[in-house]
């Protein structure tokens, strides 16, 4: 594990770039299209139930007969649902993610972290979304952190792991970009911006820096980690944004649902209205 990284590009070499990708992106069919391939369909709310979940997996399989587009890649959900999706999801293809290890704080025992995702797994999970302990990044403790990673990858075995990194949190471009580094050394399949429970969640300038690490990470490696930004993305100008920076710092071959996801719930649906061209309330 490096002890020591630092993000090459300063402040406002980011602020600039990220700036110009904003002003560049202009809404595209395809690129929607693609988006839409993209999205973590996400239900995280105090109030979901198995009646709640089951009607938003029905509406998932039943998407391929109401319209022509390629459906989400997975539905996101708190571990105690996972196995109300997966007896009732028919679309293999649609991967099972769940919350897990302690979310939104990342505050309770490793013990119990490491048994919710295990558990979430062995449920039917198949990838697993968890944040990074940032009480102990934050002072410094980076051991411990990529210790706690590694063994929570190597208990969910070939499940995907998604590190949150809640990078609203982050004093500085800097520790956002080593944080994304440990997630990944420690063995993060995605890294993920925000768990949207906090605010700011999800910004351009963050995402801009964590697919710099990526990228800096597969020239070093030649391993490919994904991204998914989360939180607040609800509009599907937003989503091109995200979209475009992914494309801007790592190319097209990171433009699809193997590496790359939004973490959304009303997107969706903000995406097929713009496809329709009329308001959709499907999911």
């Amino acid at each position: 594990m490096e002890n020591t990284l630092k993000l090459s590009l300063d402040k406002l070499d980011i602020e600039r770039a990220t700036k110009s990708i904003i002003e560049n992106t202009n809404s595209n069919i395809d690129d929607l299209k693609t988006i839409f391939n993209c999205i973590d369909l996400t239900s995280l709310n105090i109030l979901d139930n198995n009646i709640s979940i089951k009607n938003m997996v029905d509406k998932v399989n039943d998407f391929s007969n109401r319209y022509s587009y390629k459906n989400i890649a997975a539905i996101c959900v708190f571990p105690n649902f996972a196995k109300i999706v997966k007896t009732n999801l028919k679309n293999k293809n649609i991967n099972i993610a769940v919350v897990a290890g302690g979310f939104p704080a990342s505050q309770t025992f490793l013990s119990v972290k490491i048994a919710e995702c295990d558990l979430a797994v062995s449920k039917g999970a198949n990838e697993v979304d968890v944040v990074l302990p940032l009480g102990r990044f934050n002072t410094e403790q980076y051991q411990d952190v990529f210790n706690e990673i590694f063994l929570i990858k190597q208990t969910i075995g070939k499940a995907k792991l998604k590190v949150i990194l809640e990078t609203g949190l982050h004093d500085s471009y800097d520790t956002i970009y080593h944080a994304a580094y440990i997630s990944m050394e420690a063995g993060a399949d995605f890294i993920k911006t925000s768990t949207g429970k906090l605010q700011p969640a999800a910004t351009p300038e963050a995402a801009y820096v964590m697919t710099k690490a990526i990228k800096d990470y597969y020239d070093k490696t030649g391993k490919k980690i994904g991204f998914k930004p989360a939180g607040g993305i609800s509009k599907s100008e937003d989503a091109l944004i995200y979209y475009n920076i992914v494309k801007y710092n790592l190319g097209k071959e990171w433009l699809n649902n193997k590496l790359f996801r939004i973490g959304a719930s009303s997107l969706a649906n903000n995406i097929l209205s713009e496809l329709e061209d009329k308001e959709i309330k499907y999911f």
